[in-house]
């Protein structure tokens, strides 16, 4: 069996598991020349399974994009599904933002975002997993959090920050039930901490959303849900970083915490699969309105990832537990 006929199968196992693909879809897949044949993977998968399907590829001579292409917009019209299989670059977080935005506003497309998806993903490990056992420890880990105040998270690198998520849900990419957005791969479950809250420190020692791995551990110092500062013996990542923090007011400002369940997830420095990994939680600042309660309206949304957490939960009948130690679901 070749490599695309393998990606094929497995983007329809996860079309099929995560998004509920059925014969009456009507599919749109969005991708590009570098992620072409992921893509094509997907329209494929779509076609046999017996859907109809369009795909798309975005214009390389204005790229990074910062506005939706109108002749893209006019596609979303009449499609059920949308997988969006292009190469993830940070100059181009407020166009994902603004096109994510415009679908879920339909109120009756399922997406399948994917920016940096790769062979890999789709083929050795993230995408190629049990998707029910995945589902079923999302379900129990989203119930744990149920009546939750707030979270004291440390880890092993220097994270130690307290997060307020009173009336803040969890959700799971890991099937489609009562949201319409997944990532793929999925495997996480989240929330959008309340953004004036948060107080502490954390230490980003694995990846970053469209830059990758860190070379040396970035910190960040939060107050009241905002960035304060960032420490690096990494000068060009502070700077980068700088950059992406300031496209606007909300972008230093709370916007997720994710935890990761995927067990075929590797950390290669994508954090489309590295956020998925077990044993890692990642941080995020910027957009959350698509999440419960969510009240942060920035054109970026920024993630930023470590290893091994322990979480202890505080709840409102002023009980408290340990749900997670040194990465460790307990």
């Amino acid at each position: 069996m070749n490599d695309f006929k393998r990606m094929t199968i497995s983007a329809q196992k996860a079309m099929i598991h995560v998004l509920n693909l059925n014969k009456e879809d009507i599919v749109l897949v969005v991708t590009d020349k570098h992620t072409k044949s992921e893509g094509e993977a997907f329209y494929t998968a779509a076609i046999e399974y017996g859907c109809a399907a369009h795909l798309y590829l975005l214009p390389e001579n204005i790229r990074p994009l910062l506005e939706i292409p109108s002749e893209l917009s006019a596609l979303v019209k009449g499609k059920t599904i949308v997988i969006n299989a292009f190469k993830s670059l940070g100059e181009e977080t407020p166009f994902r933002v603004k096109w994510i935005k415009q679908i879920l506003a339909t109120k009756s497309i399922r997406v399948g975002h994917c920016p940096g998806i790769t062979k890999s993903m789709m083929i050795e490990g993230p995408m190629n997993i049990d998707y029910i056992k995945m589902l079923d420890a999302a379900n129990k880990l989203i119930k744990s959090f149920n009546n939750a105040k707030q979270v004291h998270i440390t880890a092993p690198g220097g994270t130690d920050i307290i997060l307020s998520i009173e009336d803040r849900g969890f959700s799971t990419d890991v099937q489609i039930i009562d949201k319409l957005f997944a990532n793929l791969p999925c495997g996480e479950i989240w929330c959008g901490p309340v953004e004036t809250m948060g107080d502490g420190l954390i230490v980003c020692d694995g990846s970053i959303g469209d830059i990758g791995k860190v070379s040396k551990p970035l910190k960040i110092f939060i107050e009241k849900g905002k960035i304060i500062n960032i420490e690096s013996d990494d000068q060009k990542l502070i700077e980068n970083i700088e950059k992406l923090i300031n496209i606007d007011k909300e972008a230093k400002v709370i916007g997720e915490l994710g935890i990761g369940l995927n067990p075929g997830a590797q950390l290669s420095g994508n954090l489309l699969e590295d956020e998925k990994a077990l044993q890692t939680a990642h941080i995020a600042f910027g957009n959350n309105e698509e999440m419960d309660g969510g009240q942060n309206r920035s054109k970026t949304h920024r993630d930023f990832l470590f290893y091994k957490p322990t979480m202890k939960v505080s709840y409102k009948d002023g009980s408290s537990q340990i749900l997670i130690r040194e990465g460790e679901i307990l």
